[in-house]
């Protein structure tokens, strides 16, 4: 890697840092628009996930009392059988359609937080929430961001933030 690629990842890192630190979460999505420039997306998945874990594991820990476990099993469950095809699928993908579709990703969903539509909330389904853990496991084992699509669920179903996912699946 060369001086420049070296700046800018490590550029990249600090602000999806920053991000994280002051959003909570799309530290990945932030570092993405620039890591998949400069090194192989099966390298970027793998920085993403030991990010997220070092970023995310102390959030965690510290509200791991307030987890209803019955609420958010069949998005672990969905991400249990995404994983493994997302995992497969890292080294097939041209790494031109991944940059442009995480770029595409990146953008709508940033125009969608600005704009803050107001939605009628959907209901949700055991079926539905296993199937939006499927897709989420496909998405984090293809790029290594695994809160997108529970990220987006959870904002569609409505609902206090800090406790989306407890308040609904009773």
């Amino acid at each position: 890697m060369d001086e420049l690629n070296l700046v800018l990842f490590l550029a990249a890192a600090f602000f999806g840092g920053l991000t994280s630190g002051l959003s909570g979460f799309a530290m990945g999505l932030v570092v993405s628009g620039v890591w998949l420039h400069i090194i192989a997306p099966e390298q970027n998945a793998i920085l993403i996930v030991l990010c997220g874990l070092v970023t995310q594991g102390s959030g965690i820990w510290r509200v791991r009392h307030a987890i209803e476990w019955r609420a958010v099993a069949p998005f672990i469950i969905g991400g249990a059988f995404g994983i493994p095809v997302g995992t497969a699928l890292v080294t097939t993908v041209d790494p031109k359609v991944l940059r442009f579709t995480m770029g595409v990703l990146l953008v709508i969903y940033s125009l969608y937080s600005l704009a803050r539509p107001a939605l009628k909330p959907v209901q949700s389904s055991g079926p539905t929430d296993l199937g939006v853990g499927v897709v989420n496991g496909l998405i984090g084992g293809l790029t290594g961001l695994g809160g997108i699509a529970v990220t987006v669920w959870c904002q569609l179903r409505g609902g206090p933030k800090d406790r989306n996912v407890q308040s609904f699946n009773r």
